[in-house]
């Protein structure tokens, strides 16, 4: 329901009272805050920015820097050394795998390798992991380039290469941009340059989210179609069919010719190790390299991990090549019925949950850790929560400007926004909420402010783009069009997903509300986002999602989930025989966001051996937030230590914010 002006958000029906605020936090806690907030806010556009760093390949050294369009796309994978320690190709593949070979119908995709701690001659090398962040529209490129070394940390064996046996694996972790994305070409852009991208994005801020107004349904419905025609108008063109071949399918696709391609390249480097091997030693009948890394042409098996979004993309590739799964692990389940079918209304089950337990580990965690504490309890809290949202839908905040910022203004949409990050990341912004919240009552904003203008990222026209004009490639840098991506696979994927008049959305509207009052106006938002998508995926792999894989699969789900409950992960797990669900006692979006001892093991056994958790398997984490300790307090070996430290990197530097 379309909120009126006047109107009251959603409340609770906690009683509403007056309570004592506690006694102000250390300063050296509040700073120590606001380097946290800072930090988490800028990690992600500075990773999208350093892997838009120019490059240098060896045989450049002393030479130009090397970009990734220097790097000529080709059938096989051809690496080249990247980033310091990493190595980069672009994989040429087909548009349209239904469509005819010709120039216009190829794309080339991004693909970076974490090289495995040992040679793939080794009998140690376990093979190649790929990963996938989520979105859809995330950059797998930027995952290995900030995660690829801790996943290792993860699913490598323990023991060092000194220790260990033949039977303990090392893997190299391969990220890829999906078709479309970052830096795979073509790239999807429905502005003509970053800075009217990031003018649009402003205008969105400042209108506020649905709900926040009584014309908000109006003017979001206007611009989402307003973005999908000029979206569909623009890549219209002959060359640039791109829009109808993003979804998941293809990109599916993709992944079995990633992992045919590596086995290729894998055989190679096997038959020049095993040449070196037989000259070394004056030998000329061993073949025992050659016969471990050959290529299995056409039955090459998937190593997989998966989160969100990933993890439908994971479970669409196990529907359509079962026969090709070795080891895929989903982290964050996405329910595939629901989602390819509709009306996507299975996502919000636990949601408000997440926001009751913060609620109760901020009282547990008492003034020094939660700034939003009150006397009474988790009720005081919510009750103090509920009367901020009344207060500041009727009344936003101005906040003057200083000498790092311009003024600003504190509105309910802002409020409700950092709520949202806090449900999607509740160890890490579960704490920066309740200082913002508490910054809101002590009636000054400013630490509120700083927040919201450290969100925002200059987007300056380059020289290069003012030259070459609108809409060419020196206009939209590399991971500026996520939002395009985003919505293209999203509106593609589910046929008919955007097909709604807008009463119509507006009953779908309420019932994601009565689902989540602090979830719905954004769940809503996303299925809006295609209203009026008129391009239509030309290949959609129809299911069954389901299959008999030839190893199971691992699913993991927290027990309250932001957007995947853990429902979902036991209704897949129906669909594919054998598969265990493995669930972590946390809140938050993908396990991975609080760190974990046990299921960061059983991640490892599963890559490792093969083994999977017994069913019914609880891992608790090792923290909860505002410092609320989980686990046992039993000491931790080195390895133990190490491990966690790698995993609470992995949680402190994620994004989905």
């Amino acid at each position: 329901m379309d909120l009126k002006q006047g109107d009251r958000p959603w409340m609770g029906e906690s009683a509403i009272k007056k309570t004592t605020r506690p006694s102000r936090t250390l300063l050296v806690s509040l700073a120590l805050i606001f380097v946290l907030v800072t930090y988490q806010l800028r990690v992600w556009v500075n990773i999208l920015r350093e892997a838009n760093t120019p490059l240098r390949n060896d045989a450049n050294k002393g030479s130009s820097p090397f970009r990734w369009p220097d790097i000529s796309p080709s059938k096989e994978l051809e690496y080249y050394e990247c980033y310091d320690k990493f190595q980069c190709a672009r994989l040429e593949l087909p548009m349209d795998y239904n469509g005819t070979d010709t120039p216009d119908n190829k794309i080339a995709i991004a693909i970076i390798r974490q090289p495995a701690k040992v040679h793939v001659s080794d009998p140690r090398y376990g093979g190649a992991i790929l990963v996938n962040p989520g979105g859809p529209g995330g950059s797998g490129v930027a995952k290995v380039l900030y995660h690829g070394e801790l996943i290792q940390q993860v699913v490598d064996s323990d023991r060092t290469l000194n220790e260990s046996h033949d039977s303990d694996k090392y893997f190299d972790i391969i990220g890829f941009d999906p078709r479309g994305v970052n830096h795979s070409t073509p790239v999807l852009s429905c502005f003509q340059d970053n800075f009217a991208r990031q003018v649009w994005n402003l205008q969105s801020e400042a209108e506020g989210i649905l709900g926040s107004s009584g014309a908000s349904l109006r003017i979001a419905w206007r611009r989402a179609r307003a973005l999908a025609d000029g979206c569909s108008s623009r890549l219209d063109g002959s060359n640039q069919t791109i829009l109808e071949h993003v979804n998941t399918t293809p990109v599916a696709a993709d992944m079995a010719e990633i992992i045919e391609r590596h086995g290729q390249w894998r055989e190679k480097q096997g038959q020049q190790a095993q040449r070196a091997y037989n000259t070394a030693h004056k030998c000329h009948a061993d073949n025992e390299i050659i016969s471990r890394t050959r290529w299995n042409k056409g039955r090459e098996k998937l190593l997989y991990w998966g989160f969100s979004y990933g993890t439908l993309l994971g479970s669409t590739f196990a529907a359509m090549y079962p026969e090709r799964v070795e080891r895929v692990a989903l982290d964050g389940v996405v329910n595939a019925e629901d989602y390819y079918h509709g009306p996507w209304t299975s996502n919000l089950r636990d949601t408000d949950r997440i926001l009751e337990k913060l609620f109760i580990y901020c009282d547990q965690g008492g003034p020094e850790q939660c700034r939003f504490w009150r006397t009474g309890g988790p009720q005081a809290i919510q009750a103090a929560y509920e009367k901020l949202l009344v207060d500041i839908w009727d009344d936003p905040l101005s906040v003057v400007g200083d000498q790092r910022r311009g003024p600003e203004i504190i509105t309910w949409s802002d409020l409700k926004m950092i709520v949202k990050d806090a449900l999607y990341q509740p160890v890490i912004f579960g704490p920066v909420m309740a200082e913002l919240l508490q910054d809101i009552t002590n009636g000054t904003g400013s630490v509120f402010a700083d927040y919201k203008e450290k969100k925002r990222t200059p987007a300056c026209r380059s020289s290069e783009c003012i030259a070459d004009g609108p809409f060419s490639e020196a206009c939209t840098s590399p991971g500026w069009n996520e939002m395009e991506a985003t919505r293209a696979v999203l509106c593609t994927d589910a046929e008919g997903i955007g097909s709604f008049t807008e009463d119509e959305f507006r009953v779908y509207w309420e019932q994601v509300q009565d689902q989540s009052a602090s979830m719905g106006d954004f769940w809503a938002q996303t299925r809006l986002d295609c209203a009026g998508w008129r391009k239509l995926a030309k290949w959609r792999f129809a299911g069954p999602f389901a299959g008999n894989t030839s190893h199971p699969i691992l699913w993991i789900g927290n027990t309250y989930d932001t957007v995947t409950p853990l429902w979902n992960a036991h209704r897949m797990s129906e669909y594919f025989p054998g598969s265990v669900v493995l669930q972590q006692d946390s809140e938050g979006h993908c396990s991975i966001t609080a760190p974990s001892l046990c299921t960061a093991k059983a991640v490892r056994s599963y890559f490792q051996t093969g083994v999977l958790p017994a069913q019914g398997t609880v891992c608790v984490p090792e923290v909860k937030p505002f410092g609320i300790k989980a686990s046992s307090e039993q000491a931790l070996t080195v390895k133990d230590t190490e491990l966690l430290a790698a995993l609470t990197r992995v949680a402190e530097t994620m994004s989905f914010v």
